[in-house]
């Protein structure tokens, strides 16, 4: 049962695969204006409870409550309509697309010209250069996505997300492919949509990034939560150690 105040709550969130059990049984929560981390190892499970709050996979077992009513996202359009976004480790840009394309792929705003409907094209390019400066990115939206570097594929995949002012922003690795100067400016922004009531579930193996920016931070082993543990609380020393102990599956010598 999902406490009050809660936005996404989790129990018992299981995934097969055929005979491989990728999630054994997931308990998580998340307020309003939380930013959860979540670390683990290669294989632990990851990016596929990423999918399954995505609407990418349905889960095996287990049940999924938004604002403390059950839903079961059908497809990725059901958790978009519950207000959760994604920003996947492997981005999902079409190079052969521009910028513009990209951001509103499959939602592309239309308006009525006599019995036609036709694409919104010049709504939506004011709209993405209105984003692109939010994120401080000096691209032109017509630019193909082909043509960009690593970093400005991610900083595009995040505009993406931010496009349609999610409650909840999933990013997956968001900062595997930034330099130092783009990553802190990531983080910042971060802590600007908490400011506004954003939640966020973060993945990444930067424990650095993970317990400056999270409220609560998960480690993650086997397809379980193994830890939780809240930054500030006892020293970043203490805290890395004890997520070493957990994601190993070892206990710290007495």
């Amino acid at each position: 049962m999902a406490e009050d105040g809660e936005l996404l709550r989790l129990e018992g969130i299981k995934k097969r695969f055929g005979p491989v059990d990728v999630l054994r049984g997931v308990d998580m929560s998340i307020r309003p204006a939380e930013a959860v981390g979540l670390i683990g190892d290669n294989g632990a499970g990851k990016s596929t409870l990423v999918k399954i709050l995505a609407g990418v996979y349905a889960p095996s077992g287990g049940a999924v409550s938004v604002d403390g009513s059950p839903v079961r996202f059908a497809d990725p359009m059901g958790a978009r309509a519950a207000g959760i976004e994604v920003i996947y480790q492997d981005l999902a840009l079409c190079d052969d697309l521009d910028i513009t394309a990209n951001v509103y792929l499959g939602r592309e705003p239309r308006r009525r010209v006599g019995p036609f409907l036709w694409l919104d094209r010049r709504r939506m390019r004011r709209e993405v250069r209105e984003v692109l400066s939010r994120l401080d990115i000096d691209i032109p939206p017509g630019k193909a996505a082909g043509e960009l570097s690593g970093g400005q594929r991610q900083l595009v995949a995040v505009a993406r997300a931010l496009e349609f002012s999610p409650r909840l922003l999933l990013m997956d690795e968001p900062t595997a492919a930034l330099s130092n100067q783009k990553i802190h400016h990531l983080l910042d922004l971060v802590a600007r949509l908490k400011a506004q009531g954003v939640a966020v579930l973060l993945i990444s193996h930067r424990f650095t990034d993970i317990i400056e920016l999270c409220d609560r931070v998960l480690a993650m082993r086997d397809g379980r939560i193994a830890a939780e543990i809240v930054p500030g609380e006892r020293p970043a020393p203490e805290m890395m150690a004890e997520m070493q102990e957990a994601l190993s599956g070892e206990a710290a010598p007495a």
